[in-house]
């Protein structure tokens, strides 16, 4: 048993021994295969790596060169602009050192010139101060004393000059005086002026007896009332004996309430009914009126074609008055003055008269429509279809606009003419009064003044001055200034001469 133990187990030990031998050999064949190909795998990666390594060495050298060469390129570009702002930088610096050298010698210069000046300065005061005292000692003035007196020299010859230039200026108007519109007051202030309003806007109605006011005043004032509120008059009942006082500012209106009033006086019915029946028919009767008056004005001027609304218009003037003359006869005097002007002159008379009766339309509605007369009549004109012409010979007659026709100067004169002729215009007593003493007040308040006096209707005023105190030369001046003072003081017609005056005389006696 034990010896086929000991078979067994050596021959299970031959078996293992031959099972490694052989193992081993065909392990170590394996082996040594494997090994060749490993080997010759890591010779091929090596050629692989080394063809690769050499192809990525070759690009990085590219890339390197590619690179240096943009570098290079941008260092010369750079190199470039950097020598250029050196030189501009040095160009700078020169011109900046050049600058400051000749600043510095203007500096010294100055400083050369102002010290050289506060000596001089100084010198100069010295000089002054000398010549004054000297000047002093000599004269027997103070220095005060000698300012003064040349500046009363200087005074005196520049109020000598300015006479002079004024003079000149004046004569030279003069001549131009021709050529140029006269000046002419407006009258559109006659409808607030204070002064004359007692005599353009009250009608005076006288009654049979003094019984008629009660009626007229009816019960508890009903009547009065009606007749007011129908007309817009007032109706004034005082203690006027056999009268009634009708006050307004619109004349036409006045003229309805004075035609009504007295209708109802003569029917001796008077109640609310019978008021307004009465003023109804008054108020045809004007229309009536006033139609039949701007046909005769248009008649009596040989003036056809107007529009029958201006003909209307033309007849409302017979009841407006402007410093007490009536406004509708003064067109017919200026259509009549302008076209005999016209006719002289051979310019066109119906351009002329149709300008010279139309001029004042605007008259006719002035208490109804805001503005001057002379801008509601060019208004009026032109609605109504007048020529270029008439429109601008109105819109000129007042001097607001230059005229530019002969037609438009001739309206101009004869508006002039017409109202500044004797007895065209008056005013009340008590303003006249008042315009005369202000002109004489106005005059005696300047200086050197001897006497004044209004003279020719208070058209003229002639003034007296001292002729120690007020020379050839500030008789001018003083007339001018009266004239400002005039002009911006009084209202009055037409125009005012200041006349001054200035005479030297001698006096000796024979003994």
């Amino acid at each position: 048993m034990v010896i086929e133990y000991v078979k067994i187990i050596i021959t299970a030990i031959l078996g293992i021994l031959v099972g490694f031998y052989i193992r081993k050999t065909i392990g170590e064949r394996k082996i040594k295969n494997a090994e060749e190909l490993a080997k010759k795998i890591i010779e091929d990666a090596n050629r692989d790596a080394e063809t690769h390594k050499k192809e990525v060495l070759l690009e990085a050298k590219e890339e390197i060169h590619r690179i240096r060469v943009e570098n290079e390129k941008e260092n010369r570009e750079r190199r470039s602009e950097i020598q250029k702002l050196e030189r501009r930088l040095l160009n700078r610096e020169e011109a900046i050192d050049r600058k400051t050298e000749t600043l510095e010698k203007k500096e010294e210069s100055l400083n050369k010139k102002a010290k050289s000046l506060n000596e001089k300065e100084i010198l100069i005061d010295g000089l002054y101060k000398k010549q004054v005292e000297e000047l002093e000692k000599l004269s027997g003035l103070t220095s005060e004393e000698a300012k003064e007196l040349l500046l009363n020299d200087i005074k005196k010859e520049i109020a000598h000059e300015t006479a002079i230039i004024v003079k000149e200026m004046e004569n030279k108007a003069k001549e131009e005086a021709e050529k140029k519109a006269k000046e002419i007051i407006s009258c559109a202030i006659q409808k607030c002026a204070a002064d004359h309003v007692a005599e353009t806007t009250v009608t005076v109605v006288p009654l049979p007896n003094d019984e008629m006011k009660g009626r007229i005043i009816g019960r508890e004032g009903r009547n009065i009332r009606t007749l007011e509120t129908l007309t817009g008059i007032d109706l004034i009942i005082d203690d006027t004996p056999e009268a009634v006082v009708l006050s307004g500012f619109d004349p036409i209106r006045r003229e309805i309430a004075r035609i009504a009033l007295e209708k109802l006086i003569v029917d001796g019915r008077i109640h609310p009914a019978r008021i307004e029946e009465m003023v109804e028919k008054a108020t045809i009767e004007v229309d009536s009126i006033i139609k039949e008056e701007g046909e005769q004005a248009a008649f009596e001027t040989g003036i056809h074609g107007l529009h029958p609304e201006l003909i209307k218009l033309l007849g409302r003037l017979k009841y407006r008055t402007s410093y007490g003359q009536n406004v509708l006869r003064h067109s017919i005097e200026v259509a009549h003055l302008s076209g005999v002007m016209a006719a002289e002159l051979g310019a066109d008379i119906r351009v002329a008269k149709r300008a010279g009766l139309l001029h004042d339309i605007g008259k006719a509605v002035d208490h109804e429509i805001e503005g001057p007369h002379v801008d509601i009549g060019v208004d009026l004109a032109r609605r109504y279809k007048e020529s270029k012409e008439v429109v601008h010979a109105i819109a000129a007659h007042h001097g607001d606009i230059e005229p530019q026709t002969v037609e438009a100067v001739l309206v101009q004169a004869a508006d002039a003419i017409s109202a500044a002729r004797p007895g065209a215009r008056r005013e009340t007593l008590e303003a006249y009064i008042k315009r005369l003493e202000k002109l004489e007040e106005i005059a005696d308040s300047f200086d050197g003044i001897e006497k004044s006096y209004a003279i020719q209707a208070g058209r003229e005023l002639r003034i007296m001055v001292k002729p120690d105190d007020v020379n050839d030369d500030e008789i001018i001046h003083t007339a001018r200034e009266i004239a400002k003072r005039i002009e911006s003081e009084l209202d009055y017609p037409g125009q005012i001469k200041v006349n001054v005056i200035r005479e030297t005389r001698a006096i000796e006696y024979a003994k």
